[in-house]
């Protein structure tokens, strides 16, 4: 883990700690919208919609907890009225919790949105499997490369990490375009595919933000921009995502319903 740079200025201080703040509001509150609205759908998406509440449950916390290591990392005062100063405690900034995050997460969202969709039994299995190992060795290729400052060790990671990225993405692009056109209205094919390329959208700007460092930026607007990036990308990926799984598991409990699909 790489120490903090020194020279923030309230500016990016504070740019961070809200962008943190956020996580944390946007994630606890899905949270409790998903578990909340599980007694209104099926029985056959209430699995996927626990999944949904469990994966932003998880990145709640870990939010709290990179909020905390953020406000403990710095000092922030103000004297005689001037502008306030921000300097650094000492204390570490243990931005693994990111990491650890994604780790648990990632699968888990492209294994509810396979429970949601209702494939075959043996698809379903298979997807689950091999689209959960991909991301979570995605995840795991992704974090020496994060915690470097070498750049030519940041780019051979970031290589490594977008193999796995590859071919999840190339399956939720095309694998699933099949399984979108069947779903049971035109209204559930319309949320599985925005559900298919929100993740994809989402997931392109991880890329990115990883190697901000290696753009020209550097030091403390580097991290803000990493941290802000990576909340932001967070929030689409896990809340925003979560909330087209509940609207696509809405729909298709209604279409069970009025029996033109068996339940």
């Amino acid at each position: 883990m790489a120490p903090l740079p020194d020279g923030f200025s309230y500016a990016e201080w504070n740019a961070t700690y809200n962008g943190l703040s956020f996580g944390i509001a946007a994630m606890g509150s899905a949270t409790i919208f998903f578990w909340l609205q599980l007694p209104n759908v099926t029985k056959n998406y209430r699995t996927a919609l626990t999944i949904t509440g469990i994966v932003t449950l998880i990145a709640t916390y870990h939010y709290i907890r990179i909020f905390n290591s953020w406000s403990e990392a710095f000092t922030v005062s103000s004297k005689d009225g001037g502008d306030y100063t921000v300097q650094l405690t000492g204390s570490p900034f243990n931005d693994g919790y990111r990491y650890v995050d994604w780790l648990l997460t990632v699968p888990l969202l492209l294994i509810e949105l396979i429970l949601v969709m209702k494939l075959p039994q043996a698809e379903t299995v298979s997807l689950s499997w091999k689209l959960g190992l991909a991301s979570a060795l995605m995840v795991a290729l992704g974090y020496p490369g994060e915690i470097q400052e070498d750049l030519s060790v940041r780019w051979f990671w970031w290589c490594l990490s977008m193999m796995p990225f590859c071919y999840v993405v190339f399956t939720l692009t095309v694998g699933l375009a099949e399984a979108t056109s069947k779903q049971p209205s035109p209204a559930a094919a319309s949320l599985a595919s925005a559900a298919r390329y929100l993740t994809v959208l989402s997931w392109c700007t991880y890329p990115f933000v990883y190697m901000v460092k290696s753009v020209g930026l550097a030091g403390p607007a580097a991290t803000m921009y990493e941290q802000v990036g990576y909340s932001l990308a967070d929030v689409l990926a896990k809340a925003v995502f979560g909330v087209l799984i509940w609207a696509l598991a809405m729909e298709k409990s209604a279409v069970e319903e009025s029996g033109k699909l068996p339940a």
